[in-house]
């Protein structure tokens, strides 16, 4: 049986860069579905169920497909961090993170939208920041203006300064998509990355 196409199921060109890494044809659809956390729920809880609903509110358009959903919580102490939208914005996460740790709760879900099966994992990462001054993250955020990315900073360029140490499997996951979680899930389905 042939293998269903691929969809990701995000706008984000960061998880699409990295989707590319693993050289298969894929689409790209951004799901609109409501983020808000339920009561009492735990990081990696919000993330793995948004990953599985991103994926199956394009189950409707692509129905004959196997749909990636992905979605990403960050802690720092035990406060979730979002995308800062501004230099100001970014500026106070950086000063609030700078010498401490943040915490990464990346969740993937692959839907066949033929069948329903649907399989999702987690990558849980730990990034490690320098003690940052005021001059350092200004200058930061100048020269990367990572005002899209949670914790304001992009791990793959600059950002990787900023940091002390990083502890996890997959720094893919630190970007937004755990490569190595999905693999094995893609395998589940019987998409090899590498056929032998």
């Amino acid at each position: 049986m042939a293998i269903p196409p691929l969809v990701l199921a995000s706008g984000s060109p960061y998880r699409k860069v990295l989707l590319e890494k693993l050289q298969l044809p894929f689409t790209t659809a951004a799901p609109d579905i409501d983020e808000t956390p339920h009561f009492n729920e735990g990081p990696e809880q919000l993330a793995m169920r948004l990953a599985g609903a991103k994926s199956r509110a394009l189950k409707e358009a692509y129905p004959q497909h196997l749909i990636i959903g992905c979605d990403q919580v960050a802690l720092l102490g035990g406060r979730q961090l979002h995308k800062p939208g501004s230099f100001e914005k970014a500026v106070e996460q950086l000063e609030a993170a700078s010498g401490r740790s943040l915490r990464f709760y990346t969740g993937v879900s692959v839907l066949n939208s033929r069948s329903g099966r649907q399989l999702s994992d987690i990558d849980v990462c730990r990034v490690h920041l320098r003690k940052l001054n005021r001059g350092q993250i200004e200058g930061y955020l100048r020269r990367e203006q990572p005002y899209d990315c949670v914790g304001a900073f992009k791990s793959e360029g600059l950002g990787i300064a900023l940091f002390r140490a990083f502890e996890g499997d997959d720094p893919n996951a630190l970007i937004g998509l755990p490569l190595i979680k999905l693999i094995g899930l893609l395998q589940r389905f019987g998409v090899e990355v590498l056929p032998p």
